[in-house]
C-alpha cells in the first residue's frame, strides 16, 4: 500500500484481520463523504444511507482486493458509486426515464461542439437546482464528471457504456444543463 498514509494503512491491515474497532474507525472517517456520494446519485436520504452501508460491508468483505494502487478513499468511493448506480438502475428499471432508456447507444466518433459551462458567475444553489431538473442519466453523468471528479473513461467504465456513448451523453447533458441555467 503505497498511495495511502501510514495511519490508514495500519487501519486497513487491522480490518483485514477482522478487527471491529479498526472497521469502526474506517467507517467513522469515511461515512460522511460516502453518504454524500450515494445521495447525489440516488437522491433519497434513507436510500443513500442503505446504499452507503451496503457498500461499506462489501468493501470490508473485499479488502483483500485493495492493493493500494489508489488511495483507500478513492477505492471505497468507486464501490459506493457503482453500488449506488446499480441500486438506482434496479429500483428504476420500469420507469420511463430510467438510466438505461436514456443513455444513447451512439457509436459514432464524430466531433460535435461541446456546450461550454462557465459556473463562475452562478451561485452553487442555482447549478444544483438546475442539475436536479435534468433527466436521470444526464444528472448522473454530470454528477460523476463535475462533482465526483471522474474522467470520461472512468464514467464509461462505471456506467458500462462505450466511450463514444459516454462522450455523447455528457455532451447532451451539458447542453441540457446549459439550457436549464439560461432559463433562470
Amino acid at each position: 500500500m503505497n498511495n495511502t498514509n501510514p495511519d490508514i494503512d495500519n487501519l486497513i491491515s487491522l480490518c483485514k484481520q477482522g478487527n471491529r474497532n479498526a472497521q469502526f474507525e474506517v467507517y467513522n472517517r469515511y461515512y460522511k463523504p460516502m453518504y454524500n456520494t450515494a445521495l447525489r446519485i440516488v437522491k433519497d436520504a434513507h436510500w443513500a444511507e442503505d446504499v452507503m452501508q451496503e457498500a461499506f460491508l462489501k468493501a470490508f468483505t473485499k479488502l483483500e482486493l485493495f492493493k493500494g494502487e489508489v488511495t483507500f478513499g478513492a477505492w471505497l468511493k468507486k464501490i459506493v458509486v457503482n453500488h449506488s448506480i446499480d441500486n438506482y438502475k434496479k429500483i428504476n428499471r420500469n420507469t420511463a426515464d430510467s438510466l438505461d432508456d436514456v443513455l444513447y447507444k451512439v457509436e459514432d466518433d464524430g466531433y460535435k461542439q461541446e456546450a461550454v459551462l462557465d459556473f463562475t458567475s452562478m451561485k452553487v444553489q442555482q447549478v444544483i437546482a438546475a442539475l436536479q431538473q435534468l433527466k436521470e442519466s444526464y444528472r448522473i453523468v454530470l454528477t460523476l464528471l463535475y462533482i465526483e471528479g471522474y474522467d470520461h473513461e472512468e464514467i464509461s467504465d462505471i456506467l458500462g457504456i462505450t466511450a463514444g456513448n459516454c462522450r455523447t451523453t455528457i455532451s447532451r447533458a451539458k447542453e441540457s444543463l446549459l439550457k436549464k441555467l439560461n432559463e433562470r
